[in-house]
């Protein structure tokens, strides 16, 4: 299977901009601080992830549906926590 340019740097930008995620996630998985994370903004970010997950699915572009998938799960898992310990800090 030939690599073209294009593809080297669709999957260098892919895995770049999922890499440079997982600490903050993980941060927030591991503390359960999501005070400083507004709901507003996850909530469009995670869809907005989905919605490039499901257009790189349909264009068949893997960069984009395997950074997006790992992606939307780690936004999601912080959605999610953002959801459930959000009502219990304070500020």
């Amino acid at each position: 299977m030939a690599f073209h340019l294009t593809d080297l740097i669709g999957y260098g930008a892919a895995f770049l901009t999922t890499v440079s995620f997982v600490p903050q996630a993980w941060l927030t998985v591991r503390t359960r601080d999501v005070s400083g994370i507004s709901l507003g903004m996850y909530t469009l970010f995670t869809t907005g992830v989905a919605l490039w997950l499901a257009y790189g699915v349909i264009q068949q572009s893997w960069p984009l549906v395997g950074a997006n998938a790992v992606t939307f799960l780690l936004a999601l898992a912080v959605l999610i926590m953002r959801l459930r310990y959000g009502a219990r800090q304070t500020g």
